[in-house]
Formats: structure tokens, C-alpha cells, sequence
């Protein structure tokens, strides 16, 4: 077998989203360096940018107007999107530690991850406040104090603690959206009181004169009682209070100062300031540790200080990704001197802006609509990506990324061996699983404990019965550990739709060749989310088997027990059922859709949530309500197992289509013409729908057809049950519905009645 693709020789990890980093995946994504693989380890899928939020807070932007979709954007650098916190760095050997997963290697490191909220020095802060900074977690909280403040009737004083550019315009923009909000529902505004704090003698304390007076003017104008040269120190359930000695009550309060950088970064050796923030010199490279790199807030930019503004971020972009293709290529970095000076355009609420610079100042709303034109463009660069070719390379690596012995090594992938010559090296599949302790099971007498040519395991007794099944598929995301639960939840399924519970898995898993150390990080990623899965199952994973292939792929034969007279099968519906669904439906339409860079990031993150779920507990409680059949909606989507339940119970069904659960962005994606490849398979399945003429047409039809991967249960519950059944899978948190009921046969062809 020849590559295709260039091996992996080098990783270059980025931590967080932001404004510098999203250009580094743009550029990458144009110019990508062969032999490079980029991960991008991110709290958040939708990053906002800062410079459109009081546009937001203000109600002239929508979510999406002022966030990037960093699915996409990944995708289109072929880069790895992980959904996770970073709260570590084990620079001895080289990893990312992160609070949900196995740790991340890296060759090169990169940390953009904005400011965080120092208030700790500030009792009750932390509690009571508000912080702007993260500002994705901001948006959830804003939209939460503007419907408090509606509900009051408006009767809420707000105080917006810091007196910078950012928060005079915050509470200008909060002044003007609440004002209109309590407007729409009848309510008065005299109620409202807006109160702004600074510890600086002035407002806008680095801009001059002239801006300073006419923000003054325009806060007097508005009522926004102003307090300068005001520390707070303290935050209570309905008061602040200042060092020198004013007590404020208040509702609510915005934090728009002391921020610094997260607190993990001081633990782990690195170089920082006073504030937290990573030290770097002029190539924004660490001054302690070479080879990490830092941008935007996060950096402390040791030759040129400056302040933390948006604006820098950006333009750190460009020379942050020069130094990273250098330094991967082992040339060089070259250093980069920002400007002293910039123009900013700061909001005044409506739609008119006062711009600022050392000297100038002029305002109007043909300057809010010049800073709007500037914001959309540099939002447009990322959120509407050209398409690429998807031409393949031969294995070429960049020069300089790597030694004599690894080229070496890189060239003998071109002649690999089939057969047993494909298995992973048993030195790469030791070390892989050397960190993965699997379940304790009595029934396993011989396992990965004690490896051997077979696994020993012992037979159930008498009364019980073996339940065997296997599954396997190829990645469909970029995150092996969390293709690995996936996988894993997928192939447990079958087991728990019979009314078994599992006790053993083998594993079969193809891994691409490559550069054994990238090898060995992929398989020991993939395992190891696929061992936690089968942990929290109480199934002891108990060899299997590892190859080389084209694509990463994982599966699992699967062992379980059941009492005989307890077992469930696809046949059993009786009339008068109601059919239950428990997760939603829409995987497979949001999948091909993010392969196509259409889906959004939030809805990719929504369906890959249902396929983590483990469907162990709503077998559980099908069971307990008196389920008389059961199966689980994977490939041949929801028809295809209904129609292999219906026939051998010899029934009809009746569809509610309005009542089935859908992951959001489901039907949008339908709408696009965006469906699975096996879809068509499945559509030949319509002809056992009554009057599909009439039906074909409604949005949720096509999710008929969808193919689901680790999909839900579908079970046929007594009519006097389902209404506790349903009411307990969603206690467990289970998206379920009652989807349809089970009707006397009439004799006609199609069994499958639509409603909706």
C-alpha cells in the first residue's frame, strides 16, 4: 500500500480559539505544511469576536453575527478539534493536559486564550458578578440578566465596574438594548438605573481629552451616574462597597477590569507576569521555553508592552503563523514589532460610534457604519471559507521538519506489507495500552491482565444465555478519543437492546501508518476513550485485534448475558403499543454535513453529546415499563428498524412526523439537500409508508431514511406505561419521545401510517 498522504511527523497544538489563532487555521488551510498536523484544544466551538460584542449586548447582532464557527474553520485546515479544557502543560514530555481526556502530544505549542476575571482579591466577587471576560461565557449570562431585569418591570439598578473603552461602551450598549426590551413588553423605563465605577480619576483613561468629553457629555445625557477614582473592594448579596467607603446597593453587576491570565499557567513553570499573562519576546515566542508560543490578552509582549485590546490580537495573527512555520521547519523566527497607535471606534448604544486616536476624534453614524463594514469583513474571512480541492499529495514532507533516521523510516512507508506484515508493532501496541486499565470481570479468566493467543471466558449459567454482536466503522471525526466512546457506545448498543448487559469486548482497530510515535499517540487517544466507555459498562475489554490501514477505524466484539424470559427482541409489538423513541434523530445528516465544512459547530457539538450517551439506562427503563420489543436506530435510520420490528410482529404503526425528537440543525441541513451517502439505501424502504405521495413532502420525511451512528433505543411500551417511561428516561436526561402506536394489521401493503 502507498500513502496518499503525507505522514504525520510533527503535531503543532493551539490552545483556545481566538482572534490570533483562527488566522493561524486560515492560513494553514490555504498553505498547509505537509508532514504537519494541527490540534486545536478549545473550550468552545463558537468564539466570539470582541470587537462586534456591545453590538450584541446593544440587539443589532445576532449570535451568529459575532462568533466564528471554529468547526468549519478546522475542518478546512485539516486541523483536529478538540472539545475541551487545557489545564496543564507537562513540558518533560511534551503534553497538553486537559480536564476531560487523555493528555495531547505536541512538537510545537501555541497559547491563545484571551483573559480571565481576576476578582479573588475583590470577597464576593467571583460569586455575585458578572464578568465580561471569558466573553463566550459573557453571552449566556447577559441573555440571563436581560430577561431578570424584564421580569422585574425594570425596576433593577445596574452597575458596570470598570471605566475603559470597553466598559463605557458596555453600559451604553446595555442601557440602550434594555431600555428597548422593556419598551417591547409595556413596561417603563424609569425604573432602570445605570451606575459606572472606575479606580482611575477619569473615564477612558488612555484616550484623550477630546474623546474623554464627549463620552462625558453623553453619559450625563443618558443618566449613567458616573464614579471615579472609585476602587471596589468588596461585593455582597445587594451592595458594593468602594476603599473609600461607599456602600452601593444594586441588582446587577457587569466586571469589566482586573482581568489576567487563567490560573493553571502559573503552575506550570512557564514564564509570567505580575497579571498571569505568558512572557514573550518580539517572535511572540516564551521566554522560558522555547517552542511554546503565546498571542493576543494572553501575551505579555515583553519589548513592546501594550494595552490588551482586540485589535492586537488580530494583527498578531499573520506573524504568529510566520514564526510557527519557521520554527517548525527549524529556521529561525523573526521578530515582530506591533504598532504604538491605533484608531479605535467605540459605540455609543444605537448606531453611531465616536472614533479615538492619540490627537483625533470624530463621531457620527457613518463611523459606526465604517466600524460595522470593518468588523463583518474580518468576520466574513473565516465564516465563509473558500472551497478546496481536495487533490491528494504523495508522502513529500516539508524540509527541515524532521531528521536523517525519521526520513528514513518515512520512506519505507511506501513498500508496507499486507497480511500479518499490517499489524501494528507489538512495542508501539504495548506501550499504547500500557496506561489502560481495563474492567474486572470474574467471568475472565484469561485477558489483557494475563495476554495470551485467546481470551478465556467463562459461560454463563444455568438460566442465562450468551448474547453476541459486532460492530465496526471507520472515523468520522477528527478526535480519536472521542471516536473511540463513540465507538464503543455504538457497538454496547445491540447488547442493551436485547435486554442483556454486557460483560466482555474484543477490539478491532485499523490505525493509518505512519511515524511510530504519531502511531502510538493515535491508537493510545482512540483506546483509551473506548476503554472509559467500557469501564462506566462494567465490560472488561479483553484483547482483540490492531492492523494498519488506510483510514482510522475501530469496532468491538461484544459479549453479553440475559436471563432467558427476559430477553427483548425486534419482534413483540402488540396493538395498542406506543412506540418510544430515547435520543433524537439527524446524526447522519450532520455528519456528511460537517464533512462538507455546512454544519455548524454547535450542532456537530449537539449530535456528537447524543452518541456520547450511553443507552444503558434507557434499556433499563424500557424494560422496567414492560417493553414487549426493542431494537436500536443505527444504519438503516429510523424505518429501516421499524419495518424490521413491524414484520415479524405482523402489526401496523402510525408516525406522529411533528412528534419525532430532532438534534438541532437536523432540519436545516435537510433542507440544504445535505444527506448521508447510505441514504439512498435507505429511501427504498418508502415503499412500506401509506400514502408517501402526501407525506414525501414534509421537512421531517427525509429523517426517516437518516442512518444514525450510536443512535437511540426504539421500544414498544404498553400504552398504560409510556406515559412513566417517558417521563423517566427524560429524569435520566434522555431526549425521548412517544413517536407513533401500534395498530391492528389492515391487510394493505404499505404498514407504516404518517401523521403530522
Amino acid at each position: 500500500m502507498t500513502p496518499t498522504v503525507a505522514p504525520i511527523v510533527k503535531d503543532l497544538v493551539l490552545i483556545g480559539g481566538g482572534h490570533s489563532h483562527v488566522a493561524v487555521l486560515k492560513r494553514f488551510g490555504m498553505r498547509p505544511l505537509p508532514g504537519v498536523r494541527l490540534t486545536v484544544i478549545c473550550r468552545d466551538v463558537d468564539m466570539p469576536y470582541s470587537g462586534m460584542l456591545p453590538g450584541f449586548v446593544a440587539g443589532h447582532y445576532s449570535f451568529d453575527d459575532i462568533h466564528i464557527d471554529l468547526a468549519p474553520l478546522a475542518r478546512f485546515a485539516k486541523a483536529r478539534l478538540y472539545h475541551d479544557d487545557a489545564i496543564g502543560l507537562d513540558f518533560e514530555n511534551r503534553r497538553v493536559l486537559c480536564r476531560n481526556r487523555p493528555p495531547v502530544a505536541y512538537d510545537l505549542l501555541s497559547i491563545n486564550i484571551g483573559s480571565t476575571p481576576r476578582m479573588t482579591d475583590v470577597p464576593g466577587a467571583e460569586e455575585r458578578v458578572v464578568p465580561v471576560k471569558p466573553i463566550n461565557r459573557f453571552v449566556a449570562r447577559w441573555n440571563d440578566l436581560q430577561a431578570r431585569v424584564t421580569a422585574t418591570g425594570g425596576k433593577s439598578r445596574i452597575v458596570v465596574v470598570g471605566a475603559g473603552a470597553g466598559g463605557v461602551e458596555l453600559i451604553l450598549a446595555a442601557r440602550h438594548r434594555l431600555h428597548a426590551a422593556l419598551r417591547s413588553t409595556g413596561s417603563g423605563i424609569d425604573g432602570l438605573d445605570f451606575h459606572l465605577i472606575s479606580d482611575s480619576p477619569t473615564i477612558l483613561p488612555s484616550h484623550n481629552a477630546g474623546v474623554r468629553a464627549k463620552f462625558e457629555r453623553l453619559l450625563a445625557g443618558r443618566d449613567i451616574t458616573v464614579h471615579n477614582g472609585r476602587r471596589v473592594v468588596s461585593v455582597d448579596e445587594r451592595t458594593l462597597t468602594t476603599a473609600d467607603g461607599m456602600r452601593l446597593e444594586c441588582d446587577e453587576i457587569l466586571w469589566v477590569t482586573m482581568a489576567g491570565g487563567a490560573s493553571w499557567l502559573g503552575e506550570t513553570g512557564l514564564a509570567i507576569d505580575d497579571n498571569g499573562f505568558v512572557r514573550v519576546g518580539a517572535d511572540l515566542q516564551s521566554i522560558s521555553h522555547p517552542g511554546v508560543f503565546a498571542a493576543g490578552d494572553i501575551a505579555a509582549v515583553e519589548p513592546f508592552p501594550r494595552e490588551k485590546a482586540g485589535v492586537f490580537a488580530v494583527r498578531q495573527g499573520p506573524p504568529l503563523t510566520r514564526n510557527l512555520r519557521r520554527a517548525l521547519q527549524g529556521q529561525p523566527t523573526r521578530p515582530f514589532a506591533p504598532q504604538r497607535h491605533y484608531l479605535a471606534l467605540i459605540g455609543t448604544g444605537e448606531k453611531y460610534a465616536i472614533a479615538s486616536r492619540p490627537g483625533v476624534s470624530f463621531a457620527g453614524a457613518w463611523v459606526w457604519r465604517w466600524k460595522e463594514w470593518i468588523d463583518r469583513r474580518f468576520m466574513r474571512k473565516f465564516n465563509e471559507l473558500p472551497e478546496m480541492d481536495e487533490a491528494t499529495e504523495g508522502p513529500r514532507i516539508a524540509a527541515g521538519l524532521t531528521d536523517a533516521a525519521t526520513l528514513k523510516d518515512i520512506s519505507a512507508l511506501a513498500m508496507r506489507c499486507g497480511g500479518c506484515g499490517a499489524k501494528v508493532g507489538a512495542t508501539v501496541l504495548t506501550r499504547a495500552l500500557a496506561s489502560i486499565e481495563p474492567a474486572a470481570r470474574p467471568e475472565v479468566l484469561v485477558g489483557l491482565h494475563d495476554p495470551d493467543d485467546a481470551a478465556i471466558i467463562e459461560p454463563p449459567p444455568p438460566g442465562k444465555v450468551l448474547v453476541q454482536s459486532v460492530d465496526f466503522f471507520r472515523a468520522f471525526i477528527d478526535d480519536p478519543h472521542v471516536f473511540g466512546q463513540i465507538a464503543a457506545n455504538h457497538a454496547l448498543s445491540d447488547i442493551y437492546a436485547m435486554g442483556a448487559e454486557p460483560i466482555t469486548a474484543l477490539a478491532i482497530a485499523a490505525v493509518p501508518p505512519g511515524v511510530e510515535a504519531k502511531v502510538e499517540e493515535q491508537l493510545y487517544q482512540m483506546m483509551a476513550g473506548a476503554a472509559r466507555v467500557l469501564a462506566d459498562a462494567d465490560t472488561a475489554l479483553v484483547g482483540g485485534h490492531t492492523c494498519e490501514g488506510a483510514e482510522l477505524a475501530l469496532g468491538f466484539a461484544v459479549n453479553g448475558t440475559a436471563e432467558r424470559e427476559r430477553l427483548l427482541k425486534k419482534k413483540g409489538l402488540v396493538a395498542g403499543d406506543r412506540l418510544v423513541l430515547t435520543k433524537p434523530l439527524g446524526t447522519g445528516t450532520l455528519l456528511a454535513a460537517d464533512m462538507r465544512g455546512k454544519s455548524k459547530g454547535r450542532w456537530l457539538t449537539g449530535a456528537l453529546a447524543a452518541m456520547l450517551q450511553p443507552n444503558r439506562e434507557a434499556a433499563q427503563i424500557l424494560f422496567a415499563h414492560g417493553a414487549r420489543a426493542c431494537t436500536d436506530v443505527t444504519g438503516f435510520g429510523l424505518l429501516g428498524h421499524l419495518v424490521e420490528m413491524i414484520k415479524p410482529s405482523a402489526v401496523d404503526v402510525t408516525l406522529d412526523l411533528d412528534a419525532l425528537p430532532l438534534l438541532d440543525g437536523a432540519l436545516e441541513t435537510v433542507a440544504m439537500g445535505i444527506l448521508s451517502s447510505l441514504q439512498p439505501e435507505n429511501v427504498r424502504l418508502r415503499r412500506a409508508i401509506h400514502d408517501l405521495e402526501r407525506w414525501s413532502a414534509h421537512p421531517v420525511y427525509p429523517l426517516l431514511f437518516d442512518p444514525q451512528t450510536s443512535g437511540g433505543l426504539l421500544g414498544g411500551v404498553p400504552e398504560e406505561n409510556a406515559g412513566a417511561c417517558l417521563d423517566a428516561l427524560r429524569a435520566v436526561g434522555c431526549n425521548a419521545a412517544i413517536i407513533g402506536t401500534v395498530t391492528t394489521p389492515d391487510g394493505a401493503l404499505e404498514p407504516v401510517s404518517l401523521r403530522g
